[in-house]
Order: structure tokens, then C-alpha cells, then sequence
């Protein structure tokens, strides 16, 4: 009967070799972790392009390092110098080769993690950073990454376990890691089960100690937690940031000049067979506010969304103070010639239905972001004008909260604020109202009227047929892809159109 030997199993706790191997395995993992997240993000993306060449490539690539065996790549890789002799200078060394085949089988796994979390970034992230003008390296560094990564650390942190105990395999090249100090004692004196629990406790060591470091990591990422913390403004906090003579923000007073601010001709769009622009004209002089309404699947908000280039028109041409902003053509058994100048992007605001603030930021930096990326003033600037727009639309007191910390009407009226903190010479509000509760849905029209008394150039697809009737200087009518009716209120309410008059007859007016 065999005992356990529990002095042996204790004292190879503090064995050099064992811990010097346990070092080797949390470089190994750790960089092997670290550059797998950064090329794998890379992979993902590839994954996901428009350009077939890319993606194809990428999924070759992860198709292929998913199916072979890491023993299989281990050996192939430090045995590589023998077919190219160049590659001896870094192969050569076991804990080289060992990482670069790490990487190149973790990047395909570590690819599809980042994919399951860029997929569940809402799309409104994209189209919000877009209206902003943020390119897509920033949209990917600014926007995307921080909530990708977040939504992905739990899988990507049991990831790091898998490769964690992956390392084990790396004896295979010679390089000296727990599993194989572990192998050399118990080949000596036979002490078996002893000398794998000295191996165990080394690598349960370094799971819990990245446990704990990741733990930490994720508590400093948690918004829902930093929001806990942030109540709101004092009334002297926020006279303090108002005061100064920062620039004004929001002033974004109706572009003087003989151009319309914004002009439409023959615009049209379709998704596959399904025709929802067909020759739409349209011009807005500035200062104009313009309602368009209609009833659901008339066009009204690819409309708005052509306008700022959200939705890639088939022809027609838009254009901005009389410089061209975007023009496409369309072309027989080809996709359309589309041309855009994407700079122009920020002369029009875009207020979204679905809010689209950014969740990983504060209301301050949720106003700041597209101006600090534009390097747009200086920093004290920036938050200056911040305040005052947040002042503006009545949520100064909320600056330091966070988007979940707010009601939808809140959040709405933030959202105008950051649209406005570009000074855009043109806004559109994509049914700003819709998301909200009834009793939420005034304070939101009343700050969209207050700009309208201001003169600022607005387009408004809104089911508010009240307030539309109020504030407009004039009200489109749209129905399947056209523009039947263009007349100011009063017109529109005397013109006899029957199809306009049987849709206000069954709307409510509030």
C-alpha cells in the first residue's frame, strides 16, 4: 500500500524549477493572450469587409487553423528551419517558436470571439459615430473596440484558460514548461501523484491570479457600477462650468447666402425589387423648418437618412449650400457609381430615433467625442460648449451620468446636444419621438421648437401631427417612395388632396 507523501508534495512548492516554468508558461500565455486579442480583432474585421477577398481570406484562414491540431503546428513550425534555413534565427529558440504557433492557432478562435462581439455592438453605434463624421479607424478605436471587448471578456478570458493549459503541449519542442519539470521528477523517483499535485497547484497559481487581475478589470469596465457613483450636479457645479467666455455652442444660425442649405434632385432608392425613393426633389432654404410625414413604408426615413448618406441612394444627387455633397448613377446589371464627399457630413446633425448615445461613455464625453476627434478647440472649449448645450436642452445636471442612467426623454435630448456640439448648418431628426412614452415625448418637442425659433435649418419625420403643424414652415406629405404634397400648414390644410386628407383625418393631433 502506497503512501502519500506529503512532505515531498509540499516541498516542491517551493522548487526553483517548478516556479521558473511557471514564469515561462505566464509569458508564454500572456503574450500569446494579448497578441492573439490584437490580430484576431484584425482577423474578425477582415471577416466581416465588404471586399470578398478579405473575408475569403480570413475565413480560409480560421477554417484551416481551427481544424489542424496545435501538436500538429508545434512541430511543423520549430522544424520549419530545416526547409528555410533564415527562419533558424527566431525558430531556433523553443519559447519563439512555441508563441508564433500559439498564435496562429489562438488567432483563429480569438477571431470568432471578437466577431460574437462586434456583431452585438448595435448597428446604431456605427451610424451615430458615421453621422458624426468619425471615420472607421475611429469608429472601430473609439466606439466599437470598447463595447466589442467588453461584451467578449468573459469568453475571451476563459480563453486565456484554454491556453493556459495549451502550454502543456509545448514540451514537445523542449521548452521547459511545468508539465515537463513535473515529468523530469516523477521519471526519477516515481512519486506520481505527489509531483502532479505540485503541478496542479502551479497552474490552478496561475488561473486565480489572473482571475483576480481580471476581476479588477472588469469592475473598472463596468458602467453600470461607475454609474452607481454619479449623481447629479449641484446648481453651482454647473454655474461654474457655464461661467467663462468659451465660445458659444449650438450656434447654429441659418447660413446666409443666395444657395438653398440643403437641395435634393431626382433621388432614388430601392432594396432589390422594392422601389421606396422614386424621383425625389427637394430644396431647403436656410432657416426652413420642414416636417415630413406620411404613413408607415412611404420612404419618409430613408429619406432623412439618404440625406446625410446613411443610406447609399441609387441616383440623384445632393447637395449643401450649392457644393456637392453626394451624387450617384445608376448603371445597367452594375451597382451604382456613387460619389461622396464625405467632409460635408459635418454640416448636418442627425438626431436619431433610437438615441444612439454611445453606453460606454458619459453624457460629457458622449458631447466631446466627435469634437475632440475632429481636434475641434481646445479641451476647457470643448467642455465649456458642452455645457452649455446640455444647459440648453435642460440636462446640464445629468453631465457626469451615464446613458443607462437616464429616461428616454433624457437620453433624446442629449442626444440633440451632441448633434449640435458639431454646429451642423442643417439638422435631421429621424421620428425623434417614436421610442419615447407619451408623457416623455413634450419635453423633447419642446427643445426641437425652441431651436426652431432660433432659425436653425431643420428636417423633422415625426408622426406628432400637432406639433409638425405648429413649428413647420412647411410639411412634406410622402407616400410609396413620392412626395405627393409640399404646401406650408395653412395650405396644406385648406388644399383639397384627398389621400392627404383622408391620412390627417385619422391621425391624432396632440
Amino acid at each position: 500500500m502506497m503512501i502519500f507523501d506529503w512532505n515531498y508534495a509540499l516541498g516542491l512548492l517551493g522548487n526553483a524549477d517548478f516556479w521558473a516554468a511557471t514564469w515561462t508558461v505566464i509569458q508564454l500565455s500572456m503574450a500569446c493572450w494579448l497578441i492573439g486579442i490584437v490580430l484576431g480583432f484584425g482577423l474578425a474585421l477582415c471577416k466581416q469587409a465588404e471586399s470578398r477577398l478579405l473575408s475569403g481570406a480570413a475565413r480560409l484562414y480560421i477554417w484551416f487553423f481551427r481544424s489542424l491540431p496545435l501538436l500538429v503546428l508545434l512541430i511543423f513550425v520549430y522544424n520549419l528551419p530545416q526547409v528555410w534555413p533564415a527562419s533558424s534565427r527566431v525558430l531556433s529558440n523553443p519559447f519563439y517558436a512555441g508563441l508564433i504557433a500559439l498564435v496562429m492557432s489562438e488567432c483563429a478562435y480569438i477571431a470568432e470571439i471578437h466577431r460574437g462581439g462586434l456583431l452585438a455592438v448595435p448597428r446604431g453605434q456605427h451610424e451615430a459615430a458615421r453621422a458624426l463624421g468619425i471615420g472607421f479607424g475611429g469608429t472601430q478605436r473609439l466606439v466599437v473596440i470598447p463595447q466589442a471587448l467588453r461584451i467578449a471578456l468573459p469568453t475571451l478570458a476563459n480563453e486565456y484558460v484554454t491556453i493556459v493549459k495549451l502550454t502543456s503541449l509545448v514540451s514537445v519542442i523542449s521548452l521547459t514548461e511545468i508539465l515537463m519539470v513535473g515529468q523530469r521528477l516523477y521519471t526519477q523517483n516515481f512519486l506520481v501523484l505527489e509531483t502532479m499535485a505540485a503541478v496542479a497547484f502551479y497552474y490552478v497559481l496561475i488561473i486565480t491570479l489572473f482571475d483576480r487581475g481580471l476581476g479588477l478589470l472588469e469592475r473598472s469596465l463596468d458602467v453600470q457600477a461607475r454609474g452607481r457613483k454619479r449623481g447629479n450636479l449641484s446648481l453651482d457645479e454647473i454655474e461654474c462650468e457655464l461661467a467663462g467666455s468659451a465660445p458659444s455652442a449650438g450656434a447654429v444660425a441659418a447660413f446666409k447666402g443666395d444657395a438653398p442649405a440643403l437641395e435634393a434632385r431626382g433621388l432614388y432608392k430601392a432594396f432589390g425589387d422594392v422601389e421606396v425613393l422614386h424621383d425625389i426633389d427637394l430644396r431647403v432654404m436656410s432657416g426652413e423648418v420642414i416636417s415630413i410625414i406620411g404613413p408607415s413604408g412611404s420612404g419618409k426615413t430613408t429619406l432623412i437618412r439618404s440625406l446625410n448618406g446613411l443610406e447609399r441612394i441609387d441616383e440623384g444627387r445632393i447637395e449643401l449650400h450649392g457644393e456637392p455633397f453626394i451624387e450617384a448613377r445608376r448603371r445597367v446589371n452594375a451597382p451604382s457609381n456613387f460619389t461622396e464627399h464625405g467632409e460635408r457630413i459635418l454640416d448636418i446633425g442627425m438626431v436619431f430615433q433610437g438615441f444612439n448615445l454611445f453606453p460606454h461613455l458619459s453624457v460629457l464625453d458622449n458631447l466631446q467625442l466627435a469634437p475632440r476627434y475632429h481636434r475641434r478647440s481646445t479641451s476647457g472649449q470643448r467642455r465649456h460648449e458642452a455645457f452649455v448645450l446640455l444647459d440648453k436642452v435642460g440636462m446640464a445636471e445629468h453631465a457626469m451620468k451615464f446613458p443607462h442612467q437616464l429616461s428616454g426623454g433624457q437620453q433624446q435630448r442629449v442626444a440633440i446636444a451632441r448633434a449640435l456640439m458639431m454646429r451642423p448648418k442643417v439638422m435631421l431628426f429621424d421620428e425623434p419621438t417614436s421610442a419615447l412614452d407619451p408623457e416623455k415625448v413634450s419635453e423633447v418637442l419642446a427643445v426641437i421648437e425652441t431651436l426652431a425659433g432660433e432659425g436653425i435649418t431643420m428636417l423633422i419625420v415625426t408622426h406628432e401631427m400637432g406639433f409638425a403643424f405648429d413649428v413647420s414652415d412647411r410639411i412634406l406629405f410622402m407616400e410609396q417612395g413620392r412626395i405627393v404634397c409640399d404646401a406650408p400648414p395653412a395650405e396644406l390644410r385648406e388644399r383639397v388632396e384627398p389621400r392627404v386628407e383622408r391620412f390627417l383625418r385619422n391621425v391624432a393631433f396632440h
